[in-house]
């Protein structure tokens, strides 16, 4: 399915759903692409997973910010391939660095940048430990395989729309 194919489906998916979230952040190896990029140089031209640009395109086409949260040891190498993806302007924040840490560090970065809530972000990543704890600030998080795909896009907005509709319902209980 080709680029175009898959933004056309990205943007039927999310129209579906009447809660989106306001951002939704990536991790970059093996979420975004198929890779470690400390692992590769400056030079080389990466390649994404098939579906990532598509679904990065009608995201931010339908007005949802976008992110990254790379725990990577090579920022400089993470950025070089942004931009020679061209996707590097897509993105609002982008918080790129080594922690020995979960990704929360990664999250309040880009919570106090955004002002965004962490209940109004979707977080993609291929890393368990990384989903557990950024689950527990809050954030819908979502584990993917094989990168990011329709598929997991479909869970994730689920998932955000299901997030959402049990917080409404506790408020109300509340009152």
């Amino acid at each position: 399915m080709g680029e175009e194919k898959v933004k056309e489906e990205a943007m039927r998916l999310i129209g579906i759903f009447q809660l989106l979230p306001r951002l939704v952040v990536f991790d970059l190896d093996y979420t975004l692409w198929p890779f470690y990029c400390e692992c590769r140089s400056k030079r080389e031209m990466p390649s994404l997973y098939p579906h990532a640009k598509g679904i990065l395109s009608a995201l931010k086409d339908r007005g949802i910010g976008l992110a990254i949260a790379s725990r990577s040891p090579t920022p400089d190498i993470a950025n070089a391939f942004l931009n020679n993806l061209s996707i590097n302007s897509m993105f609002v924040t982008k918080e790129i660095f080594s922690s020995w840490k979960h990704k929360t560090d990664h999250f309040q970065r880009i919570h106090s940048r955004t002002g965004i809530p962490f209940n109004s972000m979707l977080f993609f990543d291929d890393e368990d430990r990384n989903i557990q704890a950024v689950s527990k600030m809050g954030v819908t998080s979502i584990h993917v395989d094989n990168g990011v795909s329709l598929g997991a896009l479909r869970q994730g907005l689920t998932e955000f729309a299901e997030n959402q509709n049990a917080s409404e319902m506790k408020k109300k209980k509340r009152k």
